[in-house]
């Protein structure tokens, strides 16, 4: 028997291999649910722009999923990204540095769909790495 929890899981996994790695930024309306609350980027359009600069920025840019942690309606995600700097990122023009950054992401799961979102990124690691120091 399938467990709410893993059920969830599967749903969070699904999102992040279709929308970060597969750039699928489309996707989001069936992943996300019609009251989906953005706590990170503002809104599910908001969601959408930072993933758009972040694929212009770096467009051979792969997630990887370290731990994933599913209580109840929530699911918790430990992942890397790695990329390299390839286009403009918030004003900074092409380095050709790579990066590996870790995140953390928050997810709340209800009926198949997420319904809330909230993230971390190491974003001193990041720039520092773009930056090579």
């Amino acid at each position: 028997m399938q467990t709410a929890e893993k059920d969830n899981k599967e749903t969070v996994a699904a999102f992040i291999e279709a929308f970060w790695n597969d750039s699928d930024l489309d996707c989001a309306d069936r992943f996300l649910s019609d009251d989906y609350a953005e706590l990170s980027y503002q809104s599910k359009e908001g969601l959408k722009q930072f993933a758009a600069t972040i694929l212009g920025a770096f467009p051979d840019k792969r997630y990887t999923v370290e731990e994933m942690i599913g209580q109840g309606d929530k699911v918790l995600v430990r992942m890397t990204v790695k990329g390299t700097h390839l286009g403009m990122f918030f004003g900074t023009a092409p380095t050709g540095r790579t990066i590996d950054v870790t995140l953390y992401r928050q997810y709340r799961v209800a009926g198949g769909k997420i319904t809330e979102h909230r993230g971390w990124i190491d974003m001193v690691t990041m720039w520092r790495q773009i930056r090579g120091e």
